[in-house]
This record gives structure tokens, sequence and C-alpha cells, in this order.
């Protein structure tokens, strides 16, 4: 059954009643996407399970595949795991609000449905006034996995929410762009040595300038249907539009050659072809759809344009998606080599 779902345009006033509004929708069990500074959640009652099941409902997202639950300060995480060890207290203190999700042992209070049946809950604190607002509002932590069908790009505006979720859940909060374009960084902090299971805006580097020795625990492969995974973004299709992807790694030189040999041969083909290019597109190419990512230099660029680049070129009803991957590898941009890697029918290294 198609549902009525209702949009508030929400700007920096914070509009309180379209926000009462949103909030008792939450607080009654519906369904609400709204706006972080990584990307657009779709947010639920994480302690309410009939409502957690309108989010994989509604985004047609495996009910295996463990969620963040959102909440709006440090306290509301007591009533949600055992205990937070030491190093998860240094990580609220030093990056919270923002883009880090902390997993944690639950307890009992969190039902099955929101963790994937794990015995861990990953909790996030979003620096983003409509989301806090939100939380409070609604006095319930958020269960918000990205606010897209499963397996597309991740939204970066509430166009995007609307693209993929118009009719299939109760509201949207449109607060515009997003600031970052990625999702948050997750790290495990049950065991002796934090674990990184998802790269993001915050840095190994700088998860270790605050709690010493951390581990890389992701790959950029899709884990198996049948594999147990303690994080989101690591089973199942991810970040992929309906064109095929092409990812070319290397340095500029080389990757706008190899580029110009695919564009001469897809072209042969008639495919329809666009770029997701770093610097000017113009510069070396021309007579194919083409979106710039930003500086090669400046992988924050290539984090904020990725997810919307994809759906750009989408529109464009192009086959093939070939993108340049000649930005720097660095901070933020392991985690933009992350996403491309997944979403990437094909990788080519030069």
């Amino acid at each position: 059954m198609t549902k009525e779902t209702k949009i508030f345009h929400i700007s920096e006033k914070l509009e309180p009643a379209s926000l009462d509004e949103a909030a008792k929708i939450l607080s009654n069990g519906g369904t609400v996407a709204f706006p972080t500074e990584t990307v657009y959640g779709l947010g639920a009652n994480a302690l309410d399970e009939k409502a957690v099941m309108q989010i994989f409902k509604a985004k047609g997202r495996p009910a295996d595949n463990p969620l963040i639950v959102h909440v709006a300060s440090r306290d509301d995480c007591t009533s949600l795991v055992r205990e937070i060890p030491e190093k998860a207290s240094l990580l609220m203190d030093k990056f919270w609000p923002g883009p880090l999700t902390i997993i944690m042992n639950r307890n009992d209070m969190v039902p099955d449905v929101t963790t994937g049946g794990l015995d861990t809950v990953a909790i996030r604190m979003p620096e983003n006034k409509i989301a806090i607002e939100l939380i409070k509002r609604s006095g319930k932590p958020l269960a918000a996995p990205s606010a897209n069908l499963s397996g597309k790009p991740s939204p970066t505006s509430a166009e995007h929410v609307i693209a993929d979720l118009f009719g299939r859940i109760d509201a949207i909060v449109d607060g515009g762009d997003v600031v970052i374009g990625l999702e948050s960084t997750v790290i495990d902090t049950t065991s002796e040595i934090p674990v990184i299971l998802r790269p993001g805006k915050i840095s190994k580097e700088e998860l270790e300038d605050c709690i010493g020795e951390v581990k890389i625990g992701y790959d950029d492969k899709v884990h198996p249907e049948s594999e147990t995974v303690r994080s989101p973004g690591m089973k199942y299709t991810h970040y992929s539009p309906k064109a095929g992807v092409i990812l070319v790694e290397g340095d500029n030189e080389a990757v706008v050659n190899r580029i110009k040999e695919l564009l001469d041969d897809l072209s042969m083909r008639n495919a329809k072809i666009g770029l997701m290019l770093t610097e000017n597109p113009e510069k070396y190419f021309s007579g194919a759809e083409s979106f710039s990512i930003g500086c090669k230099d400046k992988p924050e660029q290539a984090a904020k344009s990725l997810f919307y680049g994809l759906r750009f070129l989408d529109l464009k009803n192009v086959d093939v998606i070939i993108v340049d991957g000649s930005f720097d590898p660095r901070g933020i941009g392991a985690a933009v080599f992350n996403r491309v890697r997944k979403a990437a029918d094909m990788i080519i290294r030069v």
C-alpha cells in the first residue's frame, strides 16, 4: 500500500511546528527521513521492533543488516549498552557530535531487529541541528540507515530521498544538502584493540591520536550474503547506480590516458558514457556526459560529490560511468575509494 509521504521544509530556524509533527510520527511508530551531516537517514524508533521493520520494508533492505542508532546526547547511550568502555568514552569526548559511529555491547532493551541479531549496537550522535532536535522531540533513539532504496547511492539531498522513497515512508524532513556526503566512520570498541569496520571522514590516524592503536577490519569487497557482519556497508550490493561503473585508479596522467582509451572503445560500441572526473573535465574530454568531483588533492570534495554525481549521471541515462580514481587516497579519500570500489563493476589500476 502506498503511503502519503509528508514533506517538511526546515531551515536553520528549525520550524518547531514541523519538527514536532515529524517527531510525533516517529513516536507513533512511523518512518521519517532526515538530514545529518553525513547523508540523509531513514529514522524509526530504535526500540520498537515493528517500527524498525518498516525501515527494512521501505528500503527493500535485508533484515540481517545491522542499523546505526542515533542519539541526541551521551546520556542516551546508558539505556542502550551494558557499559561504555573507556576508549569509547574518550572517542565520544573527542568526536561527538560528529561522523563517528561507536559499537558497544548492547543491553536487552535494544531489539534484535535493530542490531541484525548481534550482541552489539552501533551508536552515533550526529552533528546536525535538525537531526538532534528531531531525536530530542521524539523522545526516542532513532535507528537510521541511509534513506535510499537498498543498494543505490546514499542520498545527500532531500530530492534523492524523494526519488527513492516517496510513497514508501511517512515523512521527509528537507534540511538542504548535507555537509560531508559519505557515511560515518564505524569503530568497534568491544575488543582490547578497537577495530575500524567502515572508513569515513574521521581517519585511522585521528582515532589513534585519541585512543592509541586501532586495527583496520574492513576491505573494499562486498561480503557474501551468508556471512555475518558487524557494521553497515560491509554486506550486499552498496552505492550502485543503474549504469555500470568502471573505476580507473592511478596517477592523474595515466588515468586520463586510460579513460581516453575506454572512451574510444565504448563509443565504438555505441555506449552512452558518463564521466566523473577530477580537475576540469572539459580540459581533456568532450562529447560525453561529465561531472566534476573536484580537485584531485582535495578528497573532501570527492566525498561530498560522489553519490550526487552517480545519481546525476544516472538521470542522464548513461550506460557506463567511468570514475577518475586519481584523487588523494589519504584521510577521507580512503573512504571515497571504499565506496566507489564497492559500487564498481570493474576496477582498473594503471
